[in-house]
């Protein structure tokens, strides 16, 4: 009858929290180990990352802060990829090992403590790559380090291993403690399953074929003396297989998954029999419970993930919410995300504690010290309520980023151990992640959680904050595009265009350009195009905002050419150049058009000059100086009146070119000198600079452009990259998109003009890396489908447009919140020469509201619709008798009247003789 058991867990359910309940500016690790590449503690979320070439760790609070926000830093901790972690069982000590041979031992704090001089501890076990790090589950300061064949147990107080098992014959694949910490089992990839005594002998006590197939498996133990494994059959399917220890013949139970190739990371919890596993690259979470007993292995839940998996980390029992039945959390690591998925038994929660569900659970408090154990002891941790009044109490948290306490002396941890600390976006009001997920528990917030939900309802919010960015149909895709040149200078944003054609640079010789239409979507032919012949490299180009026929060309040769394309567009190669700007002594850097003024352009030029040219009279009429090194970015300002530049000598410049040739404001710059660019934002107020700061590490720094020498207001980091973050802004949202030639993501921010400046939105991503991104005038936007802002997006072959749209409900109305007039700076409103003889002028601005639309601010307000509270509320607060009475005639109701006649009975006969014979 065991079959028919009924089990507490049984209809655990796991619960998914919306996207703003996610962990986000997280960069997970695409490296193939052997690791689950994230490690919980208590406190702490560790997990391995792609920053910095993959020496890096993130880390960041199991919790949100007190506004219901994660911040995520990331730490410097090997010099080559970082392959596993683990967190000590008793406190917050984390363990990294990586490629580099080595296992550091990193004392986890809250930021702004003393950072310690040097590292907990440095092991060295000289056995190549090291796959697996995993600290002994009772004895305090153990560890066994594992590499492609060998596991060596460690006591971090020493300089050499404890032991040094025999070494497998094939690459091993998972390592598992018993859970009273006196065996070591581990799967290899010659299908054998193998249990060690570390302390008795070097060489399996146990060994048996436990594997169909060599492909990745993992191994733990459950139930004292079961041991479960994780692998695939021979139909490639995943496989989930339980063992007894003391017997490894045969296996007691298997279960077959999806036909994946992903390999299957299983995570335990040993107070409620539950396992959840997940395949790294799967979409798919299983929960089952194990049993001792027929059928040991039954199914509880099939989750499906919203991203595929790269990782996944259980938190440890005494940091559940036992006040929503929470039995179990998956810390699931994603590419973009870090997703916390609450596995919860449906219970009546905040009213009482469960204990069915919450039998006392293991203390984090050491039973025996390693020598104690080397010696032969065999002690069980001490066991603690999970009772809210009895537990004992949880270290308290910041909401500021953790830090790992690294080996650098003091002066260095003011800038090298300074990390990348972004708050997430994602505000969750209160801790459990089921209070984000949208399912009714019926579960009341406490006052802290109500007032975290309160200080992030005051708090500033953007209304892009939700901004979906996605590539048009194929039908509008230019294909087939080949020979595009991948060398123009960081200074050139690699291509250009404007609402009719774009631009692209190509590698062939002579400097050609191609000028494909956008109005003609399509397969591009195999043969040659009719191009542009330049006759040198393109350092730069840009079209002019007044006429959309004018391309202008800088050159490795000191030249500028004007060329002018047919209005249809090219049919013929050009070689002959409208005219020739000639006066830069040495290669230009970049070229910027006036905004009001047409035919004035400005240029930038390794001589270290800004020059002044008039395109009408093909003359040079001013040359600014100043810079000291190399000019990385120029911007003029909305009114036309000053312009800025961002310089390789660390200064930001602001120059009033008709009134003086040198900069009337300076001020210190980027700590990076690999490159940078500068815009002006929220009309004229502050300048927006985008750049590398002492780390090599990509941030956005925003200064007030009536005092650059105060240096920035405020700055945002993004991420660590090669390429320089290349800012389109639209003055009409004051959201900013940036993105880098390489890059596969588009960062969006709302600036505001008040603390924090930066309002960070949803990031598009793209599946492949772009060359180049150009966002179009706002007239090419479909203001009917509520987008905000169209860009062209260069790929490998490819150029696609992409549409930018805020998400809203009544898409009826024109919605004039985000689409004020706007200006229209495609038409000049004054010549070159009378802006250079003091004239200013500004842009008309038009309505983008279609004539057949009625603004939303003007549509009928809708009757507010009543929120029903789930039936438990209604039921919970009525007596039994009530509760009858109302399911009785309920169910009265269903069945209808019975008095009421039968159909049949309605039926009239007919007379005898109306028969036939």
């Amino acid at each position: 009858m065991n079959r028919f058991r009924t089990s507490k867990y049984k209809n655990t359910t796991p619960r998914i929290p919306r996207r703003e309940g996610w962990v986000s500016d997280v960069r997970g690790s695409s490296l193939n180990s052997q690791g689950n590449q994230i490690k919980t503690s208590c406190s702490f979320v560790a997990f391995c990352t792609d920053q910095a070439g993959g020496g890096m760790v993130g880390l960041c609070s199991v919790d949100p802060g007190p506004d219901g926000k994660w911040a995520v830093s990331y730490t410097p901790c090997h010099d080559d990829q970082v392959t596993d972690l683990d967190f000590s069982p008793f406190d917050d000590l984390l363990a990294t090992c990586s490629s580099d041979q080595t296992v550091k031992l990193w004392r986890v704090g809250e930021s702004g403590q003393e950072v310690l001089p040097t590292a907990e501890a440095t092991l060295k076990p000289d056995d190549g790559r090291l796959e697996l790090v995993l600290f002994h589950p009772t004895a305090s300061g153990l560890l066994a380090v594992a590499s492609s064949k060998g596991v060596q147990v460690w006591d971090t107080s020493r300089d050499k291993a404890l032991a040094v098992l025999e070494q497998h014959a094939d690459l091993l694949q998972g390592l598992a403690w018993k859970e009273d910490g006196s065996l070591l089992a581990s799967s290899c990839k010659d299908k054998n399953l193998r249990v060690f005594d570390p302390r008795a002998q070097l060489t399996p006590v146990q060994s048996a074929s436990a594997f169909q197939t060599n492909k990745d498996s993992r191994v733990l133990w459950v139930k004292e003396d079961y041991i479960l494994t994780t692998g695939f059959n021979q139909h490639r399917q995943q496989e989930v297989r339980l063992w007894d220890s003391r017997k490894l013949n045969s296996s007691l139970s298997s279960v077959s998954l999806a036909t994946s190739s992903g390999t299957l990371m299983p995570l335990y919890d040993p107070d409620s029999g539950l396992l959840v596993v997940s395949g790294k690259g799967d979409r798919v979470m299983d929960c089952f419970e194990v049993t001792t007993s027929d059928p040991f292995l039954s199914q509880v839940s099939h989750c499906l993930s919203d991203a595929s998996t790269r990782g996944i980390a259980s938190v440890p029992k005494l940091a559940l919410d036992v006040g929503c039945c929470e039995v179990m959390r998956v810390m699931q690591l994603t590419e973009s995300f870090i997703i916390p998925v609450s596995y919860q038994v449906p219970r009546k929660a905040g009213q009482d504690f469960h204990a069915d569900l919450y039998p006392d659970t293991l203390g984090r408090t050491a039973a025996m010290s390693a020598d104690e154990w080397w010696q032969g002891g065999n002690k069980q941790l001490e066991r603690v309520s999970l009772h809210p009044d009895k537990r004992p109490k949880r270290k308290a948290v910041s909401d500021s980023a953790p830090v790992l306490r690294s080996g650098k002396s003091k002066e260095e941890a003011s800038t090298s151990s300074s990390l990348v600390s972004t708050p997430s976006s994602s505000a969750a009001p209160s801790r459990s992640p089921s209070s984000t997920s949208g399912l009714s528990s019926g579960f009341q917030p406490s006052p802290s959680q109500s007032s975290r939900a309160i200080q992030s309802m005051l708090g500033p919010s953007s209304k892009f904050r939700h901004i979906q960015g996605s590539v048009l149909h194929r039908d509008t895709h230019i294909t087939n595009l080949r020979g595009m040149s991948l060398t123009t200078p960081g200074e050139c944003d690699g291509f250009c265009a404007n609402g009719k054609r774009v631009a692209v640079p190509l590698a062939t010789a002579g400097g050609q350009i191609a000028v494909l239409e956008l109005s003609q979507p399509g397969k591009l032919p195999d043969t040659a195009l009719p191009s542009i012949q330049n006759s040198v490299n393109v350092a730069d180009l840009c079209w002019d905002p007044f006429d959309p026929q004018k391309l202008v060309v800088a050159g490795d040769d000191a030249k500028i050419r004007v060329w002018k394309v047919p209005e249809g567009g090219l049919v013929e190669t050009l070689t002959d150049p409208e005219s020739v700007l000639q006066g830069h002594t040495e290669k230009i850097y970049s070229i910027k058009f006036h905004p009001h003024a047409s035919g004035l352009l400005v240029s930038s030029s390794y001589d270290m000059t800004v020059r002044l040219w008039n395109l009408d009279t093909g003359d040079e009429v001013k040359k600014l100086s100043g810079h000291q090194d190399q000019i990385f970015g120029m911007a003029w300002s909305p009114d036309g009146k000053l312009l800025a530049t961002v310089c390789k000598d660390g200064k930001v410049r602001l120059y009033d070119p008709r009134s003086s040739t040198e900069p009337i404001q300076e001020g210190p710059g980027p700590e990076g000198h690999r490159g940078g660019r500068v815009i002006w934002v929220c009309h004229g107020q502050y300048l927006l600079v985008s750049g590398f700061d002492c780390r090599s590490e990509r941030q956005l720094y925003l200064y007030s452009s009536k005092s650059l020498a105060s240096g920035a207001l405020a700055n945002a980091a993004a991420d660590v990259s090669p390429s320089t973050l290349i800012p389109f802004y639209d003055p009409d949202t004051s959201v900013v998109f940036l993105t880098g030639k390489g890059d596969t993501r588009v960062y969006i921010y709302e600036i505001i003009s008040e603390s924090p400046y930066f309002m960070e939105c949803s990031s598009f991503s793209s599946s492949e890396p772009h060359k180049g991104l150009s966002v179009l005038p706002k007239v090419e936007c479909d203001v009917r489908d509520v987008e905000i802002a169209r860009a062209i997006r260069l790929g490998k072959t490819t150029i696609e447009p992409v549409a930018f749209k805020v998400p809203r409900v009544r898409k009826e109305f024109f919605q004039d919140d985000v689409f004020p007039e706007t200006a229209v700076w495609w038409e000049s409103v004054l010549t070159a020469k009378a802006w250079l003889s003091g004239s200013n002028g500004q842009h008309r601005k038009i309505s983008l509201r279609p004539k057949d639309m009625t603004p939303v601010s003007e549509a009928p307000k809708e009757a507010p619709v009543r929120k029903y509270l789930p039936s438990s509320v209604y039921l919970e607060e009525k007596s039994d008798e009530q509760k009858k009475e109302e399911l009785l005639s309920a169910m009265v109701a269903k069945l209808g009247n019975r008095e009421d006649p039968l159909p049949q009975e309605l039926y009239e006969g007919v007379d005898d003789e109306e028969w036939d014979d």
